[in-house]
């Protein structure tokens, strides 16, 4: 790990910088396997599926297009309004394609749920998704994210794409927020 990147705000890592390449590298082997011969839609979640997706896709061997989608749900930074929104929509017709589903995290399963169903009534000929993180709290919509990178706990990190306030995206490496930083009763 590159101490370099430490920051006085990260606490314990729990997905190290070689762990990440070398799980992404194996998600990039079981995708391609699965869509061999089939063009391949990859539809990023903004902001923090960034980093993944663009490592995911140097892993795929398949003709792959890009699009991105940023959905809100969160009305702090912490917690979950219970409310979706979807801040920037798609500009590929995702009629017949298929579509592959990026995300970053999947933490209460919320999100996920709306997007899915908002995708679904577009048509696509098929719909997966791949999430290189799982909390434990997502366990209800486990079942329906096809690839997982990570299954992890309840805890708020950050790094890897992954923020808190927009700090810590740029980490190479998965940690856990120190607690100081976080808002009472997270």
């Amino acid at each position: 790990m590159n101490d370099a990147h430490l920051d006085p705000g990260v606490g314990e890592v729990l997905v190290s910088e070689e762990q990440l390449r070398e799980r992404v590298a194996e998600l990039g082997r079981e995708i391609a396997a699965e869509y061999e011969g089939r063009e391949l839609l990859l539809v990023g979640v903004l902001k923090g599926a960034v980093f993944f997706m663009a490592d995911l896709m140097r892993e795929l061997p398949l003709f792959c297009e890009v699009d991105f989608m940023a959905i809100s749900s969160y009305g702090s930074a912490t917690d979950s309004s219970g409310v979706v929104r979807i801040l920037k929509d798609l500009d590929i017709n995702i009629e017949e394609r298929h579509v592959l589903v990026v995300e970053d995290i999947i933490d209460s399963g919320l999100t996920l749920s709306y997007l899915m169903r908002n995708l679904r009534s577009r048509a696509p000929a098929s719909l997966e998704v791949c999430a290189l993180f799982v909390k434990e709290s997502a366990h209800k919509v486990r079942k329906s994210v096809r690839y997982v990178g990570f299954d992890i706990p309840n805890r708020f990190v950050v790094g890897y794409g992954l923020d808190f306030a927009e700090r810590y995206r740029n980490l190479p490496y998965v940690a856990v927020l120190d607690d100081s930083l976080l808002p009472e009763g997270m």
